[in-house]
């Protein structure tokens, strides 16, 4: 049974579901988005909440349920009170600044490296002395959060044994030992 699937959605008040043809729309204060749903899950709002129902107990089904769930859930999570990453980046030298939508990053590399966010991302750079240059992503959107998210962390990835590179604010990198000295 999936645990996950049968959990109702309660939807605030500023936010509102459409269903058209398979296509659930969440639309609420931060922004609007969209999911296609498979034919076999059914949605149901009723009195603040929104229930989704499986016709049978097929393993596709049943996975399918609580996948179109969560996805539910995380766009009206998102379209109510959004979403917050905070990358961190570790190193000598290591540096952020941001005009508008585009990011530059200073990683050790000869040369800078530049992205283009998408619109639904906003960016807000810190840098304080003595410590580490922060990046602050905020959106409605979970998915293209995480994927911008994925895409910044690629251009540097936290090494193990001195730690350097871009991580995420809490995350723990596991560290490895250096090179022993030899015993001759």
């Amino acid at each position: 049974m999936s645990r996950i699937g049968k959990l109702p959605i309660s939807i605030p008040a500023s936010v509102t579901i459409a269903v058209d043809n398979n296509v659930v729309t969440v639309k609420g204060p931060k922004g609007e988005l969209s999911q296609e749903i498979s034919p076999l899950i059914s949605l149901e709002i009723e009195n603040g909440t929104c229930v989704l129902t499986r016709p049978n107990d097929e393993k596709q089904t049943r996975s399918l349920h609580g996948l179109y769930r969560a996805l539910i859930n995380n766009m009206v999570v998102g379209v109510s009170e959004g979403y917050k990453k905070t990358l961190e980046l570790v190193g000598v030298g290591y540096r952020v600044s941001n005009n508008g939508q585009i990011i530059e990053f200073s990683l050790g590399y000869t040369h800078n490296i530049f992205l283009q966010l998408p619109k639904e991302v906003k960016v807000e750079t810190k840098s304080e002395r003595n410590q580490n240059p922060l990046v602050i992503l905020e959106s409605y959107d979970k998915q293209l959060l995480g994927q911008v998210c994925a895409k910044i962390r690629s251009f540097r990835k936290p090494e193990p044994y001195k730690g350097k590179g871009v991580k995420f604010v809490g995350e723990i990198i596991r560290r490895k030992a250096g090179k022993s000295a030899s015993s001759k």
